[in-house]
């Protein structure tokens, strides 16, 4: 994922247009709401079980993004480990970025 990437996920969660958290994400999988999931790129096996599976189940994009640390850094929590876009608009832009 590119910082135009992150920058764009940080817009959309102070937006309302995203999710931040594992629940809140696998939450956004199972109703439908989400166009693009991003995980932290040293995600657990915890995560992969409960929201990678559902994405590709879902056949929602998956983008990895810098470590848990780095992208609760960067959306101003402490660690995040998932990410989900409800914004389809705002998905293809960081999809193309």
């Amino acid at each position: 994922m590119t910082e135009r990437g992150l920058r764009l996920l940080g817009l959309g969660l102070r937006a309302g247009s995203a999710v931040v958290g594992v629940a809140g994400v696998r939450a956004g999988l199972q109703r439908g709401d989400l166009a693009l999931v991003v995980l932290a790129g040293d995600y657990g096996p915890r995560t992969a079980d409960k929201v990678l599976r559902l994405a590709q189940g879902r056949r929602v994009p998956v983008l990895l993004g810098p470590g848990a640390r780095e992208m609760g850094h960067r959306l101003g929590r402490a660690t995040v480990q998932a990410a989900g876009v409800r914004d389809p608009r705002l998905a293809a832009g960081m999809l193309r970025s």
